[in-house]
């Protein structure tokens, strides 16, 4: 299995993620997603993933969506200018965020997690 995490590491949901694929041995590549956020064919199979809803992919509680005032801009917004902005912007992406080729996981929950890790 080829796990790519984007991940921050000042964030305390992430460092979760990354201590259970450590603890269960699970190889992994850890990509810094303010510096490089996932691309746009990544988001676009992530929202796959997540059963097409775009919201599912924003950081809701972090600054940037706030100061973007994307509560009310989302819902207006068509997909792939949404994956743009995303794309452009890593403190947008919820995170932890985790591919694989066949499955994706964004946020942690240590279920859906082991799921993904699994091959589920």
């Amino acid at each position: 299995m080829s796990l790519r995490v984007y991940a921050y590491a000042n964030c305390d949901t992430c460092r979760q993620a990354l201590k259970f694929l450590a603890a269960k041995k699970v190889a992994h590549e850890v990509i810094p997603i303010r510096e490089q956020p996932p691309t746009i064919a990544e988001l676009r199979t992530m929202l796959g993933h997540v059963g097409g809803d775009l919201r599912k992919l924003f950081n809701t509680a972090g600054q940037d969506y706030r100061a973007l005032d994307m509560k009310t801009r989302l819902p207006k917004m068509k997909a792939d200018e949404a994956l743009t902005l995303l794309a452009s912007n890593g403190n947008l992406v919820k995170r932890p965020f985790a591919l694989t080729k066949t499955a994706g996981v964004v946020g942690f929950r240590e279920e859906e997690w082991a799921k993904l890790i699994a091959g589920e």
